[in-house]
């Protein structure tokens, strides 16, 4: 289970910081994904993102997998939990600019405002998550850790329950959502009368065997 850590102190780094680290980080990559510094001081580099979304996403076409929920101009979409995809951006791009780019590749038409972008880290066999804010740069927080995902993993998510801007839903999507939740309502609510019916059948059958005359 994640466990939620404090947001850990901005340590800034000089260019020549920069360059030996970026020069270390390479030397350790085992998938290709490297960093490359500019002249300009300014670095790119490749990060993945884990998308752990619980609630449709509105695509603006009709994808090739996954379940709809409503087919329209607009397509309310549950994307595959724990799909990861890679974007390649710099050193000067915020979370929110992330959040944005993700969105876009997938066609998304939702307000990026709905979403989070969450660093994860695993020590001494806990995990812990923490919500990055807005103005925050992944590619210096996946500089810092190295290139290994148990040291650092992005991850993409809505945000928690007591979070939601409900005004960054359009009308349409808020009715789409009501009639998601009445169906998973109705699903839930005949899987509980037939688990209760079958619990009672199973009663009267105990039953008629006590009161059966001898």
């Amino acid at each position: 289970k994640d466990v939620q850590k404090e947001r850990e102190p901005h340590v800034y780094l000089s260019k020549e910081e920069v360059k030996e680290k970026i020069q270390s980080y390479n030397s350790s990559v085992t998938d290709k994904l490297k960093m490359t510094l500019n002249s300009n001081g300014i670095y790119t580099g490749f990060i993945k993102v884990q998308m752990e979304l619980c609630r449709p996403i509105t695509v603006q076409s009709s994808p090739n997998q996954g379940k709809c929920a409503h087919s329209n101009n607009e397509t309310a979409f549950y994307l595959p939990n724990g799909y990861v995809n890679t974007l390649h951006i710099s050193s000067t791009n915020t979370v929110r600019e992330v959040i944005e780019a993700l969105l876009k590749k997938f066609l998304v038409a939702d307000n990026p405002a709905k979403f989070a972008l969450y660093k994860r880290c695993h020590k001494e066999d806990q995990v812990y998550t923490c919500k990055l804010s807005d103005r925050e740069h992944p590619l210096y927080l996946r500089l810092v850790a190295g290139p290994r995902t148990e040291m650092l993993s992005f991850v993409l998510r809505e945000h928690e329950t007591g979070e939601v801007m409900w005004e960054a839903f359009s009308l349409p999507e808020l009715q789409n959502f009501l009639r998601i939740l009445d169906k998973e309502e109705d699903e839930q609510l005949q899987i509980l009368k037939k688990r209760y019916a079958a619990y009672r059948d199973k009663l009267e059958e105990a039953l008629g065997g006590v009161w059966k005359p001898g």
